[in-house]
Parts: structure tokens; sequence; C-alpha cells
């Protein structure tokens, strides 16, 4: 069965039901990224405090202490379950896009790799191996990117007539 192109043939309801689910997701996802912001602020230095504390700064204007073993499994667990069905359900629906094949096989299976390599970076760096925040940064981007682009993806074609998508 090929899907390629799947998605413009659709009938509507599932359209709007797939662009409103887009629409709650995305929201989701990048209320995430705000959070990130406030307690980070995404910088390398702000990675490492947030989550092995910054008691030894005296100078530090907001105290934050080492996370302990409950809380670093809560936030690695919580986050690989849900950030796996994210990306599973937009993966499901970019298959059904018509798109290049590599790169549409990238952008299905990318995340899962930025997952792993995100929030098993937060675990390692807990850990103490510091370098492994520059992992959490450009793997979270590129997270980012990916689910980006795909939705975009997604979106462009489920606002196209079928006939501009499949011929």
């Amino acid at each position: 069965m090929e899907l390629n192109g799947l998605l413009a043939k659709f009938p509507t309801k599932i359209k709007v039901l797939i662009g409103a689910f887009l629409v709650v997701l995305s929201i989701g996802f990048y209320t995430g990224l705000l959070f990130v912001n406030e307690t980070s602020s995404a910088k390398p230095t702000s990675i490492e405090e947030h989550y092995l504390g910054n008691e030894n700064k005296e100078e530090a204007s907001v105290m934050k202490f080492k996370k302990s073993p409950k809380e670093m499994l809560t936030i690695v667990h919580t986050h690989i379950l849900s950030m796996s069905f994210i990306f599973f359900f937009i993966g499901l629906i970019l298959v059904t896009t018509k798109l290049n094949s590599r790169l549409k096989l990238f952008l299905m299976i990318e995340p899962f790799a930025s997952v792993l390599l995100t929030f098993g970076g937060i675990y390692f760096l807990w850990k103490g191996l510091l370098w492994f925040k520059y992992i959490v940064i450009l793997s979270g981007v590129l997270m980012t990117l990916t689910f980006t682009v795909s939705t975009l993806i997604i979106f462009s074609q489920l606002i196209k007539k079928n006939n501009e998508i499949c011929q």
C-alpha cells in the first residue's frame, strides 16, 4: 500500500482532527520550551546548575539544589515516555505526506535519537559527566527543529487540495 501523498486524500473531518491535534500538541511542545527557558535559560552553565545545583555560588540570585535520584528518574522517565508518543504520532502522520523518502525517514527517526540523547544526557550530566550539557543542547535544538519542520510539512499538506499533491 502506497502511503506517500495519502494525507491529501484524507476526508476533511480527518484533516481537521489532525490539524487540531497538531495545534494543541504544538502549544504543549513550545510551552515546554518556554519552561526550559525559564528554568535554565538554555545556556550550558544554567542547565548544569538546574540539575546539579548552585549552592556553592554565594553570588547566586536564586539558590538551586542538586536534584535527588527520585526527581531525576521522574524527569527522565516521564519525558522519554511522553516524547516517544509525541514523535510516534507525528511520524505516523508524516508517513502519509508527499515528501522525499530519505527526508521523511530522517524526520520520522531522528527525534527518537534526540529524545534519548537529550534526556539520557541530562541524566549523565547529573551523574557528573559535565560535557553532556553540550549534547543536551545540541540534541534539544535538533529535536525542536525536527518537530517544527515536521509539523509545518504536515500543516502545509493538510491545507492543499487533493489534486495539488497527488496528480
